[in-house]
């Protein structure tokens, strides 16, 4: 495995850390580099900027805005973006459905729908979980009958993130309850926000946001041309989609900022001092380090874009050191760290935010894949076991 950079990628490298840090508002990425949430709408002009300069979708096929470059390319583009605090383009558009429409969509729905995807035209959500039907997606219980040129989709979603903002939702359904498999009778329908019988419901997290909802369709009538690929292949659609978006989830730039961010508060209040502290973030560093190399290795062992079972890998690790980072900040901030309501708080901003944000990434080990999931692939499909 080659570590050091090329000439042509080092100026790569270069000319990324100018547009990032030149192009997108500093104020949009102060408020990514302090853990705080965008709204859409500055959410929906970062990503325009993006793709106004061809940065928005470039793991998607050329003929459709992506990029010809190389795989050590692609990780630049998303750990310098990272590192510069840019908000990323919408998962959701550009690793989740963007890409499953382009390999598996007719011409027609490509036409239609990645452009608008690819703009942030079409703000996506993913409709894949319900109550029961979680980590072990198979049994979702969500039908899609087909009546004439249209399906009636009935049933329910759960932990629909941003569904609260989205105009489109990709579905998981089943469209064959009889097939002799349960990853065989589903299939993958893209569904408009606004169809009557939906309805979305906030779901209140510990942390006190509403960053997840629950979905309801109750006799939704969906266009049968809004299929993607054949009827109940979903499952292999769903499978390629989870794929490429763990490729991503490891978050070694988020991760890299994060630390950096205890680093300095910990120096502002006396705790780098202690040793046993001081032990435990550079543990914490280093780990982050390994799985930086980890990464480079996958992405140079990747064949033609598909996505590699080692991503299993990228994902619980990257999901772990993402939690080992909000833990650290949490003790450096000690009791400031409780929520205080109200403007005139003596603990700091950093501080304060320190919590809910502790609370919020324990979703990390859940989301794509829940670490238990990822451990089975990776024994699976990597070890041979």
């Amino acid at each position: 495995m080659r570590l050091a950079l090329t000439t042509e990628e080092a100026t790569f490298r270069d000319e990324l850390r100018t547009f990032y840090t030149t192009k997108i508002p500093e104020d949009f990425r102060e408020l990514m580099r302090q853990g705080s949430s965008l709204t859409k709408d500055q959410l929906v002009t970062s990503q325009k900027i993006l793709n106004e300069h061809g940065l928005a979708v470039p793991n998607w096929p050329v003929e459709w805005g992506g990029k010809d470059w190389t795989p050590v390319q692609h990780q630049m583009w998303a750990d310098e973006m990272q590192l510069a605090c840019v908000p990323e383009p919408l998962n959701f558009n550009t690793k989740m459905v963007g890409p499953v429409i382009a390999e598996f969509g007719s011409q027609e729905i490509k036409q239609r729908f990645l452009p608008p995807t690819a703009s942030i035209d079409i703000w996506w959500c993913q409709g894949f979980s319900e109550p029961e039907a979680g980590s072990d997606l198979a049994s979702l219980r969500t039908t899609a009958v087909r009546d004439g040129d249209s399906y009636v989709v009935n049933g329910q979603k759960t932990w629909t993130t941003l569904g609260q903002y989205a105009d489109w939702i990709f579905c998981l359904v089943r469209t064959d309850p009889q097939a002799p498999k349960r990853q065989a009778g589903i299939s993958f329908l893209l569904i408009d926000m606004a169809t009557p019988g939906i309805t979305v419901r906030p779901i209140k997290l510990i942390d006190g946001g509403q960053e997840v909802n629950e979905v309801w369709f109750s006799d939704v009538r969906v266009p049968a041309d809004q299929l993607v690929g054949q009827e109940n292949q979903g499952w292999t659609y769903a499978k390629f989609l989870l794929g490429n978006e763990r490729t991503g989830i490891a978050g070694v730039g988020r991760t890299k900022v994060r630390l950096a961010q205890v680093k300095k508060c910990a120096e502002r209040t006396g705790l780098l001092d202690d040793p046993l502290f001081a032990a435990r973030l550079a543990e914490a560093e280093n780990e982050v380090l390994a799985l930086e190399l980890t990464q480079a290795r996958v992405v140079s062992s990747s064949a033609d874009g598909k996505p590699n079972p080692a991503s299993s890998v990228l994902k619980l690790r990257g999901s772990q050191l993402q939690q080992v980072a909000t833990e650290l900040l949490v003790e450096v901030a000690g009791p400031d760290a409780l929520p205080v309501d109200g403007d005139d708080i003596a603990s700091p901003a950093w501080a304060q935010a320190s919590a809910p944000r502790y609370l919020n990434y324990r979703k990390t080990s859940i989301y794509g894949g829940s670490n238990e999931v990822q451990r089975n692939i990776i024994s699976s499909t990597i070890l041979g076991l």
